[in-house]
Protein backbone atom coordinates (compact mmCIF):
# COMPACT_ATOMS: atom_id res chain seq x y z
CA UNK A 1 0.00 0.00 0.00
CA UNK A 2 2.84 2.38 0.81
CA UNK A 3 4.56 1.62 -2.52
CA UNK A 4 1.26 2.18 -4.34
CA UNK A 5 0.74 5.49 -2.54
CA UNK A 6 4.24 6.69 -3.40
CA UNK A 7 3.74 5.71 -7.04
CA UNK A 8 0.43 7.57 -7.31
CA UNK A 9 1.94 10.57 -5.57
CA UNK A 10 4.98 10.77 -7.83
CA UNK A 11 2.87 10.36 -10.97
CA UNK A 12 0.26 12.82 -9.66
CA UNK A 13 -2.49 10.34 -10.51
CA UNK A 14 -4.62 11.16 -7.47
CA UNK A 15 -5.23 13.91 -4.93
CA UNK A 16 -2.85 13.72 -1.96
CA UNK A 17 -5.67 13.41 0.58
CA UNK A 18 -7.32 10.62 -1.43
CA UNK A 19 -3.99 8.77 -1.51
CA UNK A 20 -3.67 9.07 2.26
CA UNK A 21 -7.14 7.68 2.83
CA UNK A 22 -6.57 4.78 0.42
CA UNK A 23 -3.51 3.84 2.48
CA UNK A 24 -5.42 4.52 5.71
CA UNK A 25 -8.11 2.01 4.74
CA UNK A 26 -5.85 -0.51 3.01
CA UNK A 27 -3.21 -0.91 5.70
CA UNK A 28 -5.85 -1.48 8.37
CA UNK A 29 -6.71 -4.78 6.72
CA UNK A 30 -3.25 -6.08 7.65
CA UNK A 31 -4.75 -6.84 11.08
CA UNK A 32 -7.01 -9.46 9.46
CA UNK A 33 -3.99 -11.14 7.88
CA UNK A 34 -2.19 -11.07 11.21
CA UNK A 35 -5.23 -12.61 12.92
CA UNK A 36 -5.50 -15.35 10.30
CA UNK A 37 -1.78 -16.16 10.49
CA UNK A 38 -1.80 -15.88 14.30
CA UNK A 39 1.37 -13.82 14.39
CA UNK A 40 3.01 -13.56 17.83
CA UNK A 41 2.20 -10.34 19.70
CA UNK A 42 5.85 -9.29 19.93
CA UNK A 43 6.02 -9.11 16.14
CA UNK A 44 3.01 -6.81 15.91
CA UNK A 45 4.31 -4.53 18.65
CA UNK A 46 7.78 -4.44 17.09
CA UNK A 47 6.35 -3.59 13.65
CA UNK A 48 4.27 -0.82 15.21
CA UNK A 49 7.32 0.64 16.95
CA UNK A 50 9.44 0.47 13.79
CA UNK A 51 6.88 2.16 11.54
CA UNK A 52 6.10 4.64 14.30
CA UNK A 53 9.72 5.82 14.21
CA UNK A 54 9.63 5.99 10.41
CA UNK A 55 6.48 8.13 10.45
CA UNK A 56 7.98 10.50 13.03
CA UNK A 57 11.04 10.95 10.82
CA UNK A 58 8.76 11.54 7.82
CA UNK A 59 7.41 14.70 9.43
CA UNK A 60 10.87 16.25 9.10
CA UNK A 61 12.21 14.48 6.03
CA UNK A 62 10.48 13.49 2.74
CA UNK A 63 10.54 9.75 3.50
CA UNK A 64 6.86 9.06 2.78
CA UNK A 65 5.57 12.09 0.83
CA UNK A 66 2.63 10.11 -0.56
CA UNK A 67 1.07 9.60 2.86
CA UNK A 68 2.66 12.29 4.98
CA UNK A 69 3.52 15.85 4.09
CA UNK A 70 6.58 17.43 5.67
CA UNK A 71 5.52 20.00 8.25
CA UNK A 72 1.95 18.74 8.71
CA UNK A 73 0.45 19.76 12.05
CA UNK A 74 -1.32 16.44 12.44
CA UNK A 75 0.38 13.43 14.00
CA UNK A 76 -2.31 11.17 12.60
CA UNK A 77 0.06 8.82 10.77
CA UNK A 78 2.13 8.31 13.91
CA UNK A 79 -0.96 7.67 16.03
CA UNK A 80 -2.21 5.22 13.40
CA UNK A 81 0.89 3.03 13.73
CA UNK A 82 0.88 3.41 17.52
CA UNK A 83 -2.68 2.10 17.77
CA UNK A 84 -1.62 -1.22 16.24
CA UNK A 85 1.00 -1.74 18.94
CA UNK A 86 -1.27 -0.80 21.83
CA UNK A 87 -4.18 -2.97 20.71
CA UNK A 88 -2.01 -5.98 19.89
CA UNK A 89 -0.19 -5.59 23.20
CA UNK A 90 -3.44 -5.39 25.19
CA UNK A 91 -5.62 -7.97 23.45
CA UNK A 92 -3.66 -10.26 21.15
CA UNK A 93 -2.94 -13.06 23.60
CA UNK A 94 -6.50 -14.05 24.52
CA UNK A 95 -8.90 -11.61 22.83
CA UNK A 96 -7.52 -10.67 19.40
CA UNK A 97 -11.00 -9.87 18.08
CA UNK A 98 -11.03 -6.61 20.04
CA UNK A 99 -7.74 -5.50 18.49
CA UNK A 100 -9.15 -6.38 15.07
CA UNK A 101 -12.35 -4.47 15.79
CA UNK A 102 -10.52 -1.35 16.94
CA UNK A 103 -8.20 -1.23 13.93
CA UNK A 104 -10.97 -1.87 11.39
CA UNK A 105 -13.27 0.74 12.93
CA UNK A 106 -10.43 3.24 12.59
CA UNK A 107 -9.32 2.25 9.11
CA UNK A 108 -12.70 1.71 7.44
CA UNK A 109 -14.93 3.96 9.55
CA UNK A 110 -12.69 6.99 9.83
CA UNK A 111 -11.25 6.53 6.33
CA UNK A 112 -14.59 6.33 4.54
CA UNK A 113 -16.07 9.08 6.72
CA UNK A 114 -13.32 11.44 5.56
CA UNK A 115 -13.71 10.52 1.89
CA UNK A 116 -17.51 10.82 1.95
CA UNK A 117 -17.41 14.01 3.98
CA UNK A 118 -14.93 15.68 1.64
CA UNK A 119 -16.71 14.55 -1.54
CA UNK A 120 -20.38 14.72 -0.56
CA UNK A 121 -20.47 16.77 2.65
CA UNK A 122 -23.26 19.15 1.73
CA UNK A 123 -24.34 19.70 5.35
CA UNK A 124 -21.35 20.92 7.37
CA UNK A 125 -21.14 21.67 11.07
CA UNK A 126 -18.35 22.74 13.41
CA UNK A 127 -17.08 21.14 16.62
CA UNK A 128 -14.25 22.78 18.61
CA UNK A 129 -13.33 24.78 15.53
CA UNK A 130 -13.14 21.68 13.32
CA UNK A 131 -15.26 21.43 10.19
CA UNK A 132 -17.29 18.24 9.96
CA UNK A 133 -20.24 17.12 7.87
CA UNK A 134 -23.36 15.15 8.74
CA UNK A 135 -22.70 12.91 5.75
CA UNK A 136 -19.23 12.05 7.05
CA UNK A 137 -20.43 11.47 10.61
CA UNK A 138 -23.28 9.25 9.43
CA UNK A 139 -20.81 7.25 7.35
CA UNK A 140 -18.62 6.82 10.44
CA UNK A 141 -21.61 5.60 12.44
CA UNK A 142 -22.84 3.10 9.86
CA UNK A 143 -19.44 1.69 8.90
CA UNK A 144 -18.40 1.36 12.56
CA UNK A 145 -21.65 -0.50 13.25
CA UNK A 146 -21.11 -2.89 10.34
CA UNK A 147 -17.47 -3.58 11.19
CA UNK A 148 -18.19 -4.08 14.90
CA UNK A 149 -21.23 -6.24 14.18
CA UNK A 150 -19.34 -8.51 11.80
CA UNK A 151 -16.40 -9.02 14.14
CA UNK A 152 -18.45 -9.45 17.31
CA UNK A 153 -21.17 -11.44 15.58
CA UNK A 154 -18.58 -13.94 14.39
CA UNK A 155 -16.88 -14.26 17.77
CA UNK A 156 -19.52 -13.56 20.43
CA UNK A 157 -22.78 -14.57 18.75
CA UNK A 158 -25.10 -12.62 16.50
CA UNK A 159 -27.52 -11.28 19.12
CA UNK A 160 -24.97 -9.99 21.60
CA UNK A 161 -22.53 -8.98 18.88
CA UNK A 162 -24.85 -6.75 16.89
CA UNK A 163 -26.37 -5.26 20.03
CA UNK A 164 -22.97 -4.20 21.35
CA UNK A 165 -22.04 -2.96 17.86
CA UNK A 166 -24.66 -0.21 18.16
CA UNK A 167 -23.02 1.19 21.29
CA UNK A 168 -19.50 0.82 19.90
CA UNK A 169 -20.49 2.68 16.73
CA UNK A 170 -21.99 5.57 18.69
CA UNK A 171 -18.89 5.82 20.89
CA UNK A 172 -16.53 5.65 17.90
CA UNK A 173 -18.43 8.41 16.09
CA UNK A 174 -18.31 10.66 19.16
CA UNK A 175 -14.57 10.03 19.58
CA UNK A 176 -13.93 10.80 15.91
CA UNK A 177 -16.01 13.97 16.05
CA UNK A 178 -14.25 15.51 19.04
CA UNK A 179 -10.65 14.43 18.34
CA UNK A 180 -8.17 16.96 16.98
CA UNK A 181 -4.74 16.93 15.32
CA UNK A 182 -5.09 13.35 14.10
CA UNK A 183 -5.45 11.86 17.60
CA UNK A 184 -8.66 10.15 16.43
CA UNK A 185 -6.30 7.54 14.94
CA UNK A 186 -5.53 6.65 18.55
CA UNK A 187 -8.76 7.45 20.44
CA UNK A 188 -11.07 5.71 17.95
CA UNK A 189 -9.32 2.31 17.78
CA UNK A 190 -8.39 2.17 21.48
CA UNK A 191 -11.80 3.43 22.56
CA UNK A 192 -13.69 1.09 20.25
CA UNK A 193 -11.67 -1.96 21.27
CA UNK A 194 -11.88 -1.16 24.99
CA UNK A 195 -15.62 -0.37 24.96
CA UNK A 196 -16.39 -3.54 23.00
CA UNK A 197 -14.33 -5.60 25.46
CA UNK A 198 -15.98 -4.07 28.53
CA UNK A 199 -19.49 -4.50 27.11
CA UNK A 200 -18.84 -8.12 26.22
CA UNK A 201 -17.60 -8.76 29.77
CA UNK A 202 -20.69 -7.02 31.15
CA UNK A 203 -23.13 -9.02 29.02
CA UNK A 204 -21.35 -12.30 29.66
CA UNK A 205 -20.77 -11.67 33.34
Amino acid sequence: MIVLAEGLNRLSLADAEVIRKIVHIGIGNVILLAWWLQIPPWLGVAASALFGMVTLLSYKFPILPGINSVGRKSLGTFFYTLSFGFLIGFFWGSNPQFAVLGILVMSWGDGLAALIGQSFGAHPYKVLGMKKSWEGSLTMLLVSFLVSGLVLGATQGMGVGWGIAVLVAIAATILETFSRFGIDNLTVPLGSGAIAYLLVQLFQG
